[in-house]
């Protein structure tokens, strides 16, 4: 359901995501300047908002738009669920 573009996309940001942490822990045992740590870390942060939202956009456009031609009454209702429990704790 995905395509290739969109998948190294979010791959790309993972991969990023893991980098800067591994800099971070480098960072906190090196005992490094505070502001210096919380900037990789904000940067951690928005590469992991990033791939949340590539991957709730292919949900909705893929799984979502299935359920919904599906014309399963139980299905949209669940899925409508997950999306709203996911989205709930994307907002925490």
């Amino acid at each position: 359901m995905h395509n290739q573009k969109a998948k190294q996309k979010k791959l790309i940001a993972l991969k990023k995501a893991s980098s800067l942490l591994k800099k971070i822990t480098q960072m906190v045992e090196n005992e490094q300047y505070c502001i210096d740590i919380m900037q990789q870390n904000l940067a951690v942060i928005g590469l992991l908002k990033s791939f949340h939202t590539q991957v709730m956009e292919a949900h909705l456009k893929s799984c979502l738009k299935n359920a919904i031609d599906s014309n399963d009454q139980q299905t949209k209702e669940k899925m409508l669920k997950e999306i709203m429990a996911v989205n709930n704790l994307f907002n925490r």
